[in-house]
């Protein structure tokens, strides 16, 4: 893992946004190096807060065991929906005439993504400041920005291309967590209560 790709990426993208996205376009990563580098790294604070929040604040009463739980249910829906929406935007781009590519799909899927999991690592630990989460939508002006450096549309299909992109990120989001909630408490009630 590369730690000063990591941090320098996260720093760009939070504070100059269309610097970084010319910085992204320009160094042309590959999945893999934006996969391990960044987004794995990323998601994996997030689990662990949630993991720490769990243990600390929420289960006080369950085994540690179900905050571990907590933790790698959290790391399967983020990165699940990170790579559906991923798929799901270059799926949009096509017939809007910008092409399908899934490295750059992936790009500002998880880019944009950043701001939100960044407030995910604060209010995994501390959920009464769900709030902060409101921070996230910045992420949506990141979008933005990235689909104007890397796919350049005209003006008129990026309102379209960022709606459809938000929705289907948070129905996929929401269902993934209900579904993984309700299959983690059946299976730790079953094997560890």
């Amino acid at each position: 893992m590369n730690y000063k790709f990591f941090l320098i990426g996260l720093k760009n993208i939070i504070l100059n946004p269309v610097k970084a996205w010319e910085t992204i376009d320009s160094e042309n990563k590959k999945v893999k190096v934006i996969r391990d580098s960044f987004l794995f790294p990323l998601i994996i604070l997030v689990s662990i807060s949630a993991v720490a929040g769990s243990l600390i604040f929420t289960n006080t009463e369950l085994s540690t065991v179900f905050s571990i739980f907590v933790g790698v249910r959290t790391f399967i829906v983020l990165l699940f929906t990170i790579y559906v929406t991923s798929l799901i935007f270059g799926e949009i781009t096509f017939p809007l005439d910008l092409g399908k590519d899934f490295t750059i799909s992936l790009r500002i899927i998880v880019y944009s993504v950043t701001p939100f999991l960044m407030c995910q690592i604060l209010t995994g630990i501390f959920e009464s400041l769900l709030f902060v989460n409101v921070i996230g939508l910045y992420g949506l002006y990141i979008f933005w920005t990235g689909v104007d450096k890397l796919l350049s549309p005209p003006q008129y299909k990026k309102m379209p291309l960022l709606i459809a992109t938000t929705i289907s990120m948070v129905v996929i989001y929401v269902a993934t967590n209900m579904l993984l909630t309700k299959l983690v408490e059946r299976i730790f009630y079953a094997f560890f209560d």
